[in-house]
């Protein structure tokens, strides 16, 4: 055989490996960052909390300028809790407003409806929680391991400290509920559902708790369970008002009226001059009474009793749990399912 004849021998071909299609990599890449209700639940709560953490850095600063480039020193009394308290629920606040326009909905979705605002539930919440700290000191009392002691302010003193107190915790109300079991227990319910989300949120909030001092292992348990229970308020009531109203004036009973110890701070101007005396697992230690098995106890109790009372499921509302692009073409039932 010529040279002529052997060069019209086809070669032999090495296979090529298929390349991806760019609609595919869109696709991938879509995939990873939204589903069926839009942003994905974990990016949006990223970029809320970046968002969040903007607007502290931004009121850090604010606040070093005047203190002429000093770090600010928070005092633990009415007003530094207050105002610390308050500026950064702003920041929750105003990066959920944001979020809310990004995504479509509005800040009611996230259990803060303004329709509510210090009507009937935040009343029914105040007392519940003001009856609730009382009941758990009586039951100390009557285990002989609490004293209530003798009064601790002057007469022109009580009425100013009721009222300071009072603010400092509606604004630690404010900014733990809705940093806590607003925006992002909403965000998370549309990707993993309810109870899986208040779960997280509640060990969350528990473990926060936990880098208090004064705090220990039990104490910041009680809390994460107490942060469970505002959950459930939240899912019988429809919005954050009840539980906004019983944090508070838990903290504002606590802290001020008989003036315990709370996460072991004492605060300044409160009312009574208690004692503790027996064991720990009682009195709660150094943490105070959110320390003690009778304050477990008492949570129990107050999951029984909301259960029993409020048996409608209110939140969150399933016409807000879709990407609002998707709600007018699709059915809700299918909209309503967890992201996959």
């Amino acid at each position: 055989m010529d040279d002529a004849t052997s060069s019209t021998q086809p070669e032999s071909v090495k296979p090529v490996s298929p390349q991806p299609k760019q609609a595919d990599l869109e696709e991938i890449v879509t995939k990873a960052f939204v589903g069926r209700n839009g942003i994905r639940a974990g990016w949006r709560i990223l970029i809320f909390l970046v968002i969040v953490g903007a607007l502290i850095a931004g009121a850090g600063a604010i606040a070093m300028l005047f203190a002429k480039g000093k770090q600010p020193n928070v005092p633990f009394n009415a007003g530094g809790v207050g105002v610390s308290e308050g500026i950064l629920f702003v920041c929750a606040l105003v990066a959920s407003v944001i979020m809310a326009k990004i995504e479509g909905r509005r800040v009611a979705d996230y259990g803060l409806p303004v329709s509510e605002a210090f009507g009937k539930k935040f009343w029914q919440g105040t007392l519940i929680g003001f009856a609730s700290i009382t009941a758990l000191l009586l039951a100390m009392r009557l285990v002989r391991v609490f004293y209530f002691g003798t009064i601790a302010l002057q007469r022109g003193q009580i009425v100013k400290y009721a009222a300071l107190w009072a603010l400092a915790f509606l604004m630690v109300g404010f900014l733990e509920e809705f940093l806590f079991r607003g925006y992002a227990l909403f965000t998370a319910t549309t990707g993993i559902t309810f109870w899986p989300a208040a779960i997280l949120s509640s060990l969350l909030f528990g473990y926060v708790h936990h880098g208090n001092s004064g705090e220990n292992w039990l104490g910041a348990f009680n809390a994460g369970a107490v942060g469970f229970l505002f959950c459930l308020i939240l899912r019988r009531t429809g919005s954050l008002w009840m539980a906004i109203g019983f944090h508070a004036a838990w903290d504002w009973g606590e802290t001020y009226f008989y003036g315990v110890p709370d996460s072991g701070l004492v605060a300044p101007g409160h009312l009574f001059n208690p004692s503790f005396s027996g064991p720990v697992w009682l009195t709660g230690g150094s943490v105070g009474p959110e320390g003690s098995w009778l304050c477990l106890a008492l949570i129990v109790i107050l999951w029984v009793i909301f259960a029993t009372c409020f048996r409608e499921v209110k939140y969150p509302n399933p016409g807000a749990i879709p990407d609002p692009r998707r709600r007018e073409r699709e059915p809700l039932s299918i909209l309503t399912a967890p992201e996959q």
